[in-house]
């Protein structure tokens, strides 16, 4: 079966739950509003994952940067905590409130989103300022996990390994936004918080080169 083939009744908007959850009038209302609103996230993610790019590679930018995150150098650090903490939230109820499995390359993504919750958060309250030395390798492992996850989603044949039976790696719940699948956010997430700690290195670099 092609990946293009192997969608499953989530497909868009207006199906039903009834083959994948408990067809609950509350969590399909849920559903509507959450999966589109997760789905809208990583849209931003993307855009503020290339927004944050453009800055750190042109020296005025960055120079506003330093200036404007200088006296609040965990600024920074904490919003990419916040990002990881949605995804977070958002894949356990992805697989725990709609009953959506999650395939191998999912466990292998979640593997990589979840310690980034605990590192940041305990950066953050200790005050570590080279966190992005360990959470950014973490991210962009996540990230490359989540690409290559994409790929058996929407290119038959590129899958290396088989996966689950009942969940395979190629199955798209759903699609919204004609691209944006579950593989399509966590990546989408793993890039913004890179991006972010990338500035916020940037950052603390600056102030403290004499």
């Amino acid at each position: 079966m092609r990946a293009a083939d192997n969608i499953s009744p989530l497909q868009g908007f207006g199906a039903t739950l009834n083959d994948v959850v408990h067809p609950s009038r509350i969590i399909v209302s849920l559903r509507f509003l959450i999966v589109p609103g997760l789905s809208a996230l990583a849209l931003v993610a993307l855009g503020l994952t290339v927004l944050i790019a453009a800055v750190l590679a042109i020296p005025t930018a960055r120079r506003a940067l330093v200036g404007t995150f200088g006296r609040q150098p965990f600024a920074l650090a904490a919003f990419a905590w916040i990002v990881a903490t949605i995804a977070t939230l958002g894949s356990l109820y992805l697989s725990d409130g709609l009953g959506l499995e999650p395939c191998k390359l999912c466990w292998y993504q979640r593997i990589a989103m979840y310690p980034l919750v605990l590192v940041l958060g305990i950066a953050l309250l200790r005050r570590d300022a080279d966190v992005w030395k360990t959470a950014v390798p973490l991210a962009l492992v996540g990230a490359g996990v989540s690409a290559y996850h994409v790929a058996v989603q929407f290119i038959p044949g590129v899958e290396l390994a088989s996966c689950s039976v009942t969940a395979p790696c190629s199955l798209r719940y759903f699609v919204s936004y004609g691209f944006v699948t579950i593989p399509v956010m966590a990546g989408a997430a793993f890039l913004l918080v890179a991006a972010t700690l990338a500035a916020h290195a940037c950052v603390v670099r600056a102030k403290a080169a004499p």
